[in-house]
């Protein structure tokens, strides 16, 4: 009765391990009878996901059921632990529950304490926790380039890793998406592939694939901070036809806007050191603290409070299916301090 736990707000971490799974235990040609993917949100699809994980396999390999937005570890009805506590006795060897969810498992739910004994007593069973850090917690940001690098096979020294957390930030799609591209681009310089073993990035190669774009989006902030909306929206536009994914551009953006913030939070409470401001806006070059502090000369943290909070509406609005370039002109084109101080 192997038993998956896979939780944690880092999506694309926690769909990679959910697909690694389903490739692993299930055949191929038999995967429309042996996969099923369940809506924890729908109680009842919750009972048919414990009838179907009582079931074997049709055919070779295995059997993977499921359940998105799992209820098991995070409150459930009294109905539900009682039929998940008699299913989980009757789920054969050979079929996988895969319970997903994006927050932390409630340890004190009984229904919780009995799927963590399963894991326990399971060789095959298994819990994985995948967590993004957060945006000032550059050792965390560190540490999941480094997990990506693992799974790509790929390698990179200290100062590239370094490179792409200040580019990119804790987007872990974004990293995987970029991290592939760059391994592609290095194999077919190298015109060789390294299936023996890992590929390394070089930092230039980072630095031209990676922070080209991402300096783009560093002008743009440039503009925006000095009132110029009109000839930011052009560099915009120009980088979304370009083909730089607009989630990019605003990942970018608001990385600059909240280091702008922290500085000048920093600064008016009269901190003078710069390693400790660098450490505490999460910034990993100190000497990026002077050119920041001459940004931000003249502008009240007013101003810059309201620069976040219309990059994070156009980050929201982009998310939830608005077109783009629709999506910065409709905020940055209202009329504010932030837009009309020069």
């Amino acid at each position: 009765m192997p038993i998956h736990l896979i939780w944690g707000d880092d999506y694309e971490a926690c769909n990679r391990e959910i697909e690694e799974i389903i490739q692993t235990v299930i055949d191929p040609s038999w995967k429309s009878f042996n996969y099923s993917q369940i809506d924890g949100n729908d109680p009842r699809q919750n009972f048919r996901a414990l009838e179907e994980v009582q079931s074997a396999p049709l055919g070779s390999g295995g059997r993977v059921v499921l359940v998105r937005r799992s209820p098991f570890c995070n409150g459930c009805s009294m109905e539900l632990a009682k039929k998940l506590e008699q299913a989980i006795k009757l789920i054969p060897d050979n079929t996988h529950l895969i319970l997903n969810n994006s927050n932390k498992p409630d340890k004190r739910l009984k229904t919780t304490k009995l799927i963590e004994k399963s894991i326990q007593s399971n060789i095959l069973s298994k819990e994985e926790s995948f967590l993004l850090p957060l945006p000032w917690d550059i050792n965390g940001q560190r540490k999941l380039v480094k997990t990506i690098l693992s799974k790509l096979n790929l390698k990179m020294n200290n100062d590239t890793i370094d490179l792409i957390v200040e580019s990119i930030g804790n987007d872990s799609s974004l990293i995987n998406t970029e991290l592939q591209k760059l391994s592609l681009l290095s194999e077919a310089i190298t015109k060789k592939s390294n299936t023996n073993g890992q590929r390394e990035i070089s930092k230039e190669l980072v630095k031209k694939i990676i922070q080209n774009n991402s300096t783009n989006a560093l002008e743009i902030a440039d503009c925006l901070l000095k009132g110029q909306r009109i000839v930011a929206l052009h560099k915009i536009q120009s980088l979304l036809r370009n083909g730089e994914p607009a989630l990019r551009i605003i990942t970018t953006l608001t990385g600059q806007s909240r280091g702008w913030l922290w500085v000048h939070l920093l600064d008016s409470q009269g901190n003078q050191d710069v390693k400790e401001i660098a450490k505490l806006s999460g910034i990993s070059n100190p000497k990026r603290i002077y050119v920041i502090r001459k940004q931000i000369q003249g502008k009240s943290l007013e101003i810059l409070l309201e620069l976040m909070k219309k990059l994070l509406k156009i980050e929201a609005s982009i998310k939830s299916g608005t077109n783009p370039i629709d999506s910065f002109k409709d905020n940055l084109l209202t009329e504010s301090k932030i837009l009309t101080n020069n």
